[in-house]
């Protein structure tokens, strides 16, 4: 990011600037909302580079289209059990879950 002045600033201050500090209840939502946006960009690249299409994912997950459609465009919240279901029977891949407190 460029500041008006033409002088590059680093993106944490950026980030600060925009949504407030951390621990800030706006940025808590930008965070939250940003790893629900980050979670369909994974499914869709993966999907992209298993050369299935949203409705070839739907079929062999057990859903529908418009639902990847919503998971890939961050319109929907996703239920951990349907994210499993569409990594192991749509993708066949494995979900790792990370906790940092």
């Amino acid at each position: 990011m460029m500041n008006k002045k033409g002088n590059l600033v680093p993106w944490d201050d950026h980030i600060n600037t925009k949504y407030g500090k951390p621990g800030s209840v706006s940025r808590e939502k930008y965070e939250e909302e940003f790893e629900a946006f980050k979670i369909g960009v994974l499914i869709q690249e993966a999907r992209k580079k298993k050369n299935l299409t949203q409705e070839e994912l739907a079929i062999k997950a057990g859903t529908t289209k418009n639902y990847i459609s919503r998971i890939e465009n961050d319109a929907s919240d996703i239920r951990l059990s349907t994210l499993m279901r569409i990594i192991k029977d749509g993708l066949g891949g494995h979900l790792t879950l990370n906790l940092d407190l």
